[in-house]
């Protein structure tokens, strides 16, 4: 059996958003009062009463500073709600945010996207990443919500 790993913000990268994220600009925090938006530093929905913040967040662009890909025109940024406040990461190992459908985007070594799939129950996103990581070529995924396209989280080949 294969078990992909859903890969979240980094807790560095959290901080870092904070202070100015990857648009440029301050987060601005605020009380989550009704709870539910999906936070990407610990993968799953807020609590009514969190403190968190919507940022701008360049997956693919810090992935390739880390590898030296250059993404070209597939670099781009999204709004990601984070934590405002600390955040002690994934709270188990399942593959979250999995109750919607969902786009599987695939990206080779040198940044560029590769195809993609959309995915519609929970039980066919671990066949859909065993489907895209058998292509050699697939160096990473990106899941992102449908109705919107943004990032939800990453998961890498191992």
């Amino acid at each position: 059996m294969t078990f992909h790993t859903a890969r979240p913000v980094p807790p560095a990268v959290r901080r870092e958003l904070l202070t100015l994220d990857d648009a440029g600009r301050p987060a601005v925090p605020r009380t989550d009062d009704e709870g539910g938006a999906p936070l990407r530093c610990c993968l799953r929905h807020s609590r009514p009463g969190e403190r968190v913040a919507l940022v701008s967040y360049a997956p693919l662009r810090r992935w390739a500073a880390e590898t030296g890909a250059d993404p070209g025109a597939y670099d781009e940024q999204g709004p990601v709600f984070v934590h405002a406040e600390e955040c002690a990461g994934p709270e188990g190992a399942d593959l979250p945010f999995t109750r919607a459908h969902r786009t599987l985007r695939r990206y080779s070594a040198d940044g560029r996207i590769l195809g993609g799939r959309l995915v519609e129950a929970p039980e066919d996103f671990g066949p859909a990443l065993t489907e895209a990581f058998a292509d050699p070529g697939v160096a990473l995924v990106h899941v992102r919500a449908v109705e919107y396209g943004c990032f939800l989280y990453e998961v890498r080949r191992d």
